[in-house]
């Protein structure tokens, strides 16, 4: 049998002709090994990760911690459900997370696998307890793929287009963005607009929002628009549910991003950063909410994999350890400073924006918010991975670079990769002209 030749071309031949179409890729390159924020394709050329898995490997690639935390546990088990046969790991998690969530109330916790399944079961918790079933959510809002997760998403192209009907009873309100201009004012009187004009605030269940929205174009939420929101429920008996999931576990310098703004939610949905690497999810929030559902009624199969809860009790006291939350304010200033540098060179760099390491750039023609660019962030993106970057892009336009880079990335090959962002955007600078 003849060996296939192991190329990204030759491999990207193969996906094509075996993965469904629905299934994208950024990059056309296949990784061979990747270590802290460097990854080497199969090619052996090297990369530097500003993406991080989307925002996931926050303790960076193969973390030696995590990988002997992980090696302790593979040859003891690695599955008996958690439902059938339960184990300490999943305890330990479960009670460290309640320890770290905001707010004084008791609470209580369960794990998952995916951020989508910590949506689900947020939603299902909310109904459950407040007897309601309308939710509210906010345009340009990713809360992920499965069915009542994607009603709740606020972006139709690639997420929602052929796949409804979907859910009902879900609501979207402007998201609060000043260089679009809608104000936090604006954001909150839409959803009163909601209530006098679409549904009564006594059948809302929750309101999910992200503390700063990733698809949407890492835009933070005002604190004034989180405080608002919080005023809101308390009046009307609504929940208050902060989706965390890629904002979580320090990727803004603290623990959760609703801290900056101190904002006590009811429940939080977290994922991403939690496992390094290993697919993990929670649900974590007030006990006299969480405990609304009936025994049986929450769970899965995999839900809390042993081996992904002591990767993600490893990744909490590395997070401890190592000071990552305050490592990541220190990134994301040295990050927004050289973008905002940036910006006084390029007219279409037209806002440079972040929370801690969450760190966006958006593009326009001339700097016009109403002339969005795509085409540059792309063009960007796609010239940066032949020098030996990758970079992702968001935003209901395409048009916005978002940096998520590992936060134990060393300041070296942070400054690397900055400057490849900045040759890059000079050349093609320089062919716009010419």
């Amino acid at each position: 049998m003849t060996t296939q030749p192991r190329t990204n071309a030759a491999l990207m031949k193969r996906r094509t002709d075996a993965i469904a179409r629905g299934i994208g890729n950024a990059h056309a390159v296949f990784a061979a090994k990747a270590l802290n924020s460097e990854i080497w394709d199969v090619e052996g050329r090297r990369y530097i990760d500003f993406c991080a898995g989307i925002a996931v490997v926050n303790t960076g690639h193969c973390h030696p911690r995590v990988v002997k935390a992980v090696a302790r546990q593979l040859p003891l088990f690695t599955h008996t459900c958690f439902q059938v046969v339960a184990y300490e790991p999943y305890v330990a998690l479960t009670e460290r997370l309640c320890r770290l969530a905001p707010g004084a109330a008791p609470k209580k916790a369960l794990l998952m696998t995916t951020g989508a399944e910590a949506v689900e079961n947020a939603i299902k918790i909310a109904r459950v307890h407040t007897g309601r079933s309308a939710i509210i959510a906010f345009n340009g809002a990713f809360h992920g793929r499965t069915m009542f997760a994607l009603a709740l998403t606020g972006k139709v192209d690639p997420y929602k287009s052929g796949f409804g009907p979907f859910p009902g009873e879900v609501y979207h309100a402007p998201y609060p963005s000043a260089v679009h201009g809608i104000g936090v004012e604006d954001a909150l009187g839409s959803i009163d607009a909601l209530f006098r004009n679409d549904v009564e605030a006594s059948r809302v269940a929750a309101i999910f929002v992200e503390p700063v929205q990733g698809e949407g174009g890492y835009i933070p939420a005002p604190p004034a628009f989180l405080q608002g929101l919080r005023m809101l429920c308390d009046r009307h008996g609504i929940l208050l549910v902060a989706d965390e999931v890629q904002t979580g576990v320090a990727r803004t310098g603290r623990m959760f991003a609703i801290e900056h703004a101190g904002v006590v939610p009811d429940l939080v949905t977290m994922a991403k950063g939690l496992g390094g690497g290993l697919p993990i999810s929670a649900v974590v929030g007030r006990a006299d909410v969480m405990d609304a559902g009936n025994p049986g009624g929450l769970g899965s199969t995999y839900a809390g994999s042993p081996l992904a809860c002591v990767a993600a009790l490893e990744v909490l006291d590395i997070v401890e350890d190592e000071k990552l939350c305050q490592r990541s304010m220190a990134i994301g200033e040295r990050m927004r400073g050289f973008f905002a540098d940036l910006a006084q060179k390029h007219a279409c760099i037209g806002d440079v924006r972040g929370l801690g390491a969450m760190t966006a750039v958006e593009f326009f023609h001339g700097g016009d918010p109403k002339r969005p660019a795509p085409e540059i962030a792309n063009a960007l993106k796609a010239e940066a991975l032949k020098r030996g970057l990758l970079l992702l892009t968001c935003g209901s336009n395409g048009n916005v670079l978002r940096v998520m880079v590992p936060l134990t990335i060393s300041d070296a090959v942070l400054d690397e990769g900055l400057k490849i962002v900045a040759a890059t955007l000079a050349d093609l600078a320089a062919e716009a002209r010419a």
